[in-house]
This record gives C-alpha cells, structure tokens and sequence, in this order.
C-alpha cells in the first residue's frame, strides 16, 4: 500500500483488511464521532469495525502507514447508503506492537447521524447498541425543542 502513503489514492472495494483487526490488545478502546461513549475490550472493539466495514460500499484511501513513533493512520472516502463520508482512524499501538486505542471520525454530520443510526439497527438487542443512536425521531443529547 506505499501508493497511499504518497496520496496517489487507491480504491480498494471492499478488499481492504487492517492489520489491527487481528492485533487487538485485550483491553482496546474504541472511540468515534458516531458513537456514545468508549466500547472497551478487544471482543467489543472487533464486533464494532466488523458491523461498520459492513456498511461501507465501497473505500478510496488516500492515506494508510504509520505517523510518530506508535501511531498508525487511515483516510478514506466512502459512502453509506449512498451518502457519501469521510472518514479517518487512527490507531494508537501500545509497547507489544498491539493496536491499543483507536478512534475514528465520520464527516459529514448527516452522513455520521445516518451512520449511527445503521449501527444502533445492527446491534438492537445486544449492550452495543447503547453506543449508537436510536431513531430519528429521536432528539440528540442536548438538543432543545423549538
């Protein structure tokens, strides 16, 4: 993937794998703009990015690699349901070379809140859900009525 590194681009469908799938440490955190709150634990951490990658259509990197000493970076365009999105991960690895922390940031909002809400459908039922938004209907956390 050095192509990607240099910002040449590279649509990779949905062929893309990141290697810190399968190097989870057992204690990883998960943060993202469509989320509540942190998922916590390798088992959580997997389930959320599994349920996510399944929403994608497609993913045009411009950027994968390494950034500082234990940092690691994806950018990409995407889209949901037809709605585009752009996202960003950064993973965080600890001293073993496992990815610790990782957070991810959907753009545009209204492509983040439809994202949300496609994840809390996908995880009705089960703890997971709670990270994501219910319903439309629904007002944000903070909202006001008019």
């Amino acid at each position: 993937m050095a192509d990607m590194k240099h910002g040449n681009g590279d649509r990779q469908g949905l062929s893309y794998y990141p290697w810190w799938l399968d190097h989870l440490a057992e204690d990883a955190t998960l943060e993202g703009a469509a989320m509540n709150g942190t998922a916590r634990g390798a088992e959580a951490v997997r389930a959320i990015v599994v349920k996510a990658r399944e929403l994608y259509e497609f993913q045009d990197f411009t950027f994968v690699g390494d950034f500082g000493d234990d940092g690691f970076l994806e950018i990409y365009d995407s889209s949901v349901r037809g709605e585009p999105v752009k996202v960003v991960v950064t993973v965080t690895r600890n001293a073993a070379g496992q990815a610790q922390d990782l957070a991810v940031l959907h753009r545009p909002r209204s492509s983040l809140l439809l994202f949300s809400r496609l994840m809390h459908d996908r995880f009705a039922g089960t703890p997971l859900a709670e990270h994501f938004l219910a319903d439309a209907s629904r007002p944000e956390p903070g909202a006001t009525a008019s």
